[in-house]
């Protein structure tokens, strides 16, 4: 194992790491929250409900780092929008952004004045109270075109790219400082890993992703290594096209989607990062037999080095899983394991 992944893997022992265990770091939101007898809009709204119920199941399926990640509309909050709850659904958000004239009016917010964001960080700190410092705690933040698309539309943000350009980039650079001082935060809080979610980066081109988004990653990720945290790079979907570009970036772990090819993620990316993933976390973890996950687990394993792996599904765990099914999932990444 080389110096940087030697570095790596400090940040992710936990107590039981020697045990030889394969890094399991499944993304639990609904199904946590279904788990602890709560709805999702609780567990989004009290930092309380979402880490003891993250600690369930925890206790459940004995993973090794646990996160703050709970839905797209911290940030948003923060600049004013209104979020409407309701109940086991996803959250939906006031758009905020219509014409170049109001980002003009886009301030960047206090985070620790807002509730939703200080929610957040407040989750990190009980979390490392409860775990003490040997336990990887994951933050979390919108990337720069995933929070402009947050605020102005997916369809609009998309369109704005081509017809507005300058709009996109001034909100993406507004976003952006908001993501710093908020990952700022939640490090300070505890956190040891700054997880970023910028989904919207699969649905453009390469070229545009060089546009838009690279430079504004570049100085995101470097400053969150400034910090002292690892940089976990999040987009859902399919991020093939965009992965000779990642691989020049300051990217620690990058989590991939069930449709990417793992051992063609980690040929590009180098033996200097991490890939998390990529389990379909539908028809292999949710609906799938014994039989199935142990084959697409043994085939993921088999496309890339260990000390490179963290296994997880390629998205979030559905709320639906089999409990069973996670447990399973669990014990057969744990080595010298024969079922």
């Amino acid at each position: 194992m080389n110096e940087t992944l030697k570095r790596i893997h400090s940040f992710l022992r936990t107590p039981k790491s020697e045990d030889g265990r394969m890094y399991f770091h499944p993304i639990l939101m609904m199904y946590a929250a279904k788990n602890f007898g709560k709805t999702y809009t609780e567990f989004m709204t009290d930092y309380r409900i979402l880490v003891d119920a993250n600690m369930r199941c925890l206790e459940m399926h004995d993973h090794d780092a646990v996160s703050v990640i709970s839905d797209p509309y911290r940030e948003t909050s923060a600049f004013g929008a209104k979020i409407t709850f309701n109940g086991d659904h996803s959250p939906k958000a006031e758009k905020l952004i219509n014409n170049p004239a109001d980002v003009l009016k886009l301030v960047n917010p206090d985070i620790y004045a807002c509730e939703r964001t200080l929610d957040r960080i407040k989750g990190v700190v009980y979390y490392r109270e409860l775990l003490g410092k040997e336990f990887p705690i994951i933050g979390w933040i919108e990337g720069p075109l995933a929070e402009t698309a947050d605020l102005s539309g997916v369809s609009e943000t998309m369109m704005n790219m081509f017809m507005e350009p300058d709009m996109v980039k001034d909100t993406m650079m507004i976003c952006l400082n908001t993501a710093k001082d908020f990952a700022a935060a939640q490090i300070k809080a505890g956190a040891n890993i700054m997880g970023i979610g910028d989904a919207v980066c699969s649905q453009i081109s390469l070229e545009l992703y060089n546009e838009f988004c690279l430079p504004l990653h570049k100085e995101l990720f470097e400053f969150i290594r400034s910090m002292g945290a690892l940089v976990k790079l999040h987009i859902c979907g399919d991020i093939t096209h965009l992965l000779p570009s990642l691989a020049g970036l300051a990217i620690d772990i990058l989590d991939i989607d069930w449709m990417v090819d793992i051992a063609g993620a980690h040929k590009i990316m180098g033996q200097n990062v991490m890939i998390c993933g990529n389990l379909d976390p539908v028809s292999v973890i949710m609906e799938g037999s014994k039989q199935l996950i142990k084959e697409k687990y043994s085939e993921a394993e088999s496309k890339i080095p260990r000390e490179n792996w963290i296994m997880m599904g390629g998205c979030e765990i559905p709320r639906d899983t089999p409990v069973e099914n996670m447990n399973y999932l669990r014990k057969i990444s744990l080595r010298n394991v024969v079922d």
